[in-house]
């Protein structure tokens, strides 16, 4: 098994920053990309909240799996043991920007059964600072595509909550520059 950075990895070089948030859902609509009420309130909540200025981000995509957590793990220990590894939790506002940035997102539950209290096929969650601790409150976004839509989704978990090995997530690898 190899584990991060001696494994696949997906990376992309991302612009964040520079919209207020009425620009920001302007962006999102254009794209079309729809959200769901759970990704609605983690944008609408005073506590988030968007740098005025621009920077760049390299992010990595991994599997909970390449983190080395081939059991799975809860959301806890995959934050920790990436940053073990040198990975970094960036800030929430970063879930609508990676959206915006990945419009090519295959389709990854084509085919596949429907999934319940996991996180759907061919998703994708953001790895990012969490607002709330409550159970209830949004953790962050994940990225999905159905039926051709572009989604960006919030999605609420506890710490109990074991994510299966195979779950992608998008960690920061560097801060490219600040301006």
């Amino acid at each position: 098994m190899s584990i991060y950075p001696n494994c696949p990895q997906t990376i992309r070089k991302l612009q964040v920053g520079g919209f207020t948030k009425r620009q920001l859902m302007a962006e999102l609509n254009l794209k079309a990309i729809h959200m769901n009420a759970l990704g609605k309130q983690l944008l609408s909540d005073e506590r988030f909240t968007l740098s005025e200025h621009t920077y760049q981000l390299i992010t990595v995509e991994l599997s909970v799996r390449d983190l080395g957590l081939t059991e799975g793990a809860s959301l806890e220990q995959i934050f920790v043991t990436a940053e073990q590894l040198g990975l970094q939790i960036g800030p929430i506002e970063i879930g609508p920007y990676i959206r915006l940035a990945y419009l090519d997102q295959p389709e990854g539950s084509a085919g596949k059964p429907a999934r319940t209290q996991r996180a759907p096929y061919g998703s994708i969650t953001i790895a990012a600072e969490i607002m709330d601790a409550s159970d209830e409150f949004p953790k962050g976004f994940y990225l999905r595509r159905i039926n051709g839509e572009l989604w960006l989704r919030g999605y609420v978990t506890d710490n109990e909550h074991i994510w299966d090995p195979d779950d992608r997530f998008v960690f920061v690898n560097a801060w490219i520059q600040i301006s």
